[in-house]
Order: structure tokens, then sequence, then C-alpha cells
């Protein structure tokens, strides 16, 4: 039975394209998937604390005493057993300040570590496997050739630290671009780029869903 996990990030829950794109995908994905598992986590209306103690040591011997409360046990266990259980994996990251929100790398932190880490030399790790979909949303746009393309921190820090944990063996970038050129009037002579920028996503997704 296949099985999704739907990750959520932007702090606008009206009005936010990255969570209208993870709808979009989730409602023909679970049409396909009619008897798949589903698991859906909100990293902005119920954030994950930031580390107070490294997480590497509890997931490597986690009969030991490394620090953490058992809530924090619990947390690891619980986010680490939700990637662990999924096929596909859903990211819905907007771009702040042109990177991710700081409770997307929380909850990265709790997944980086020697346990889950591909080791070098070899070509998968524990997490290996998934089809992993990440959709962005910017304001701007930071494709080749744009003025700001080497503003992008986001894409290229995901691709690196997924590739770390084995998540990248099928990852996919569905990116949509130019999304305030329909309410600044600074980027009013863009609004059709970004309107064919979330066309292009939706049907991106539309084909992935299936």
């Amino acid at each position: 039975m296949s099985s999704l996990l739907h990750i959520d990030a932007s702090i606008r829950h009206e009005g936010s394209t990255s969570r209208q794109l993870t709808s979009y995908f989730v409602t023909r994905w679970r049409q396909n998937h009619p008897d798949g598992g589903y698991v859906y986590r909100d990293l902005a209306a119920e954030p994950i604390p930031h580390l107070t103690h490294p997480v590497r040591e509890y997931l490597l011997d986690p009969s030991r005493d490394h620090g953490q409360t058992d809530e924090e046990k619990a947390l690891v266990h619980t986010v680490a057993s939700e990637v662990a259980d999924a096929d596909t994996i859903l990211l819905g990251v907007p771009m702040y300040n042109y990177t991710i929100p700081s409770h997307v790398k929380a909850w990265i932190d709790l997944l980086v570590s020697p346990a889950h880490m591909v080791l070098p030399g070899a070509d998968s790790g524990p997490l290996s496997g998934k089809s992993v979909i990440v959709v962005t949303a910017r304001g701007g746009s930071y494709a080749p050739g744009t003025p700001r393309e080497g503003q992008d921190h986001q894409e290229p820090y995901l691709r690196d630290v997924l590739k770390a944990i084995g998540l990248a063996d099928n990852l996919t970038f569905v990116n949509a671009e130019l999304t305030l050129a329909a309410t600044v009037p600074a980027l009013a002579e863009l609004k059709p780029l970004g309107e064919k920028s979330l066309a292009t996503a939706q049907e991106t997704l539309r084909k992935l869903a299936a």
C-alpha cells in the first residue's frame, strides 16, 4: 500500500501558494491511491522545537541517556518514523528571506544524523528509495539568467541536505515563482509570468500525482 507524508510550512493559511499547490497534489494523489496511507504535518501550526541536545547520539543508541527529555525522544522517533514509513514525501516550502523557514530547518535537524546518512562510497542509506516532491513558492524569480539567480539559498540547500540523508534518489522540485506579481504594483508587468509559473507547477504536480 502506498503511503504519502504531506508537510506544509507556510505561516500563511489563507492565500498561501505552497499550501494551494500541495493541496492540489494531495487531492489528486488520494484519488489515484484510494487505499493509500496519508500522514499530515503542519510545521507552521505546530512548530517543532529547535534542538537543545544533539539527536545523532540518541538515534544511534536510543538505550542510553543523551540528555533528551522523554518528549524530545518521542518527537525524534515520531518524525523519523513518519519519513521512514512513507513511500512519497511532499514538502510545501515557501521561500523566506532567500531560504527556507526556520521551522523547516528544525524538522530537518531531527533527521540529519549518522543513523540516516549516506556513507561515503555508498549509493543509498536507510531512508533511500522514496519519491520526494518539494513544492516551493517564491515572490520573485530565481531562474537562470535572472538578476537573483545566485540568491536562491532554498533549493540548493534542500538538494544537498536531502541527498545527504538518502532522500534524493527520486527528488523533484516544483517551483512557483513571481507569486508577488499579482499584488505588488512594481511587479505588475510580470503577472503573466507568475500565472504561467503557477499553471506549470499545477500541471507538473498533476502528472506526479498519477
